[in-house]
């Protein structure tokens, strides 16, 4: 057996935490840490990260993008259709965004790592929407972006990755026009019985191990299975998002809250 700590482990009280302490996986550290951690963690799996995706989902990933993106439902005729898509990386829901409006939105895709915008900028190259994205790299606490620009806001498996989630949210507001939509698709926390001990060892016995054959990388797995339990749970995320200034914001649950879509309107 592992000795990776889980939900019952001291690991996961917050108690002997400095006050300005946040997390990287189970480990309290300082805010201004956390980035460069989070940073080394996705330049070591950009190369691999969507492999990785299917295997640690059994490819149920594309599943919740697709529903993420027919529920966001962007406009296929009229106005322009412009969407931000914050830690986007490889651009998997841009893309996804591009191809159901048939090529009427165009997608800014923004990540703060450069390796995951070099994937995205290469799979984008023979991508028949590729010409609807663009790439910059961006912090998500700080936006270079003009207020009440975009119709959307997506951001998808990258907010729990963000050391100040608040400030994200606050950035995600200010740049969406008034009516924009903001759409965060996250691991989240399992409300089906005897399903969340299934995917408890599934998530801390089996995707390290997968990981480490894979990539090589074990660590780097171990923390994205970390900051999956230390992210808020639904109705607490959605309070965040409400305070965030965010009206008639909902969430779904998909396979049994393994993930969720959270959906919020800037009013």
């Amino acid at each position: 057996m592992s000795d990776a700590p889980t939900k019952n482990d001291a690991a996961y009280a917050d108690a002997a935490a400095p006050s300005n302490a946040t997390h990287f996986g189970f480990r309290d550290v300082d805010p201004t840490e956390k980035q460069g951690l989070v940073n080394g963690v996705f330049r070591n799996v950009a190369g691999r990260y969507d492999l990785m995706n299917d295997l640690m989902s059994v490819g149920v990933h594309r599943l919740w993008k697709d529903g993420m993106v027919s529920w966001l439902a962007p406009r296929k005729t009229g106005a322009a259709y412009e969407t931000l898509d914050m830690a986007g990386g490889t651009g998997d829901i841009a893309s996804r965004i591009a191809h159901r409006s048939n090529g009427h939105a165009k997608v800014l895709v923004a990540d703060i790592n450069d390796a995951m915008l070099g994937e995205g900028k290469v799979r984008a190259q023979t991508d028949p929407m590729g010409d609807r994205l663009s790439f910059a790299c961006m912090n998500a606490e700080n936006l270079p972006l003009d207020a009440n620009r975009f119709d959307a806001y997506t951001i998808a498996f990258g907010i729990r990755n963000v050391p100040d989630l608040d400030a994200a949210l606050s950035e995600a507001f200010r740049v969406l026009k008034p009516g924009g939509r903001f759409m965060c698709l996250e691991f989240s926390h399992v409300v089906v019985p005897l399903l969340d001990a299934f995917y408890e060892t599934w998530s801390f016995e089996a995707i390290p191990r997968i990981g480490q054959i894979v990539t090589g990388d074990r660590d780097s797995y171990q923390y994205l299975v970390e900051s999956i339990r230390k992210f808020p749970q639904q109705k607490a995320f959605e309070d965040r998002i409400r305070e965030a200034g965010f009206s008639r914001v909902t969430h779904r649950n998909l396979t049994g809250g393994i993930a969720a879509i959270h959906s919020g309107y800037k009013i």
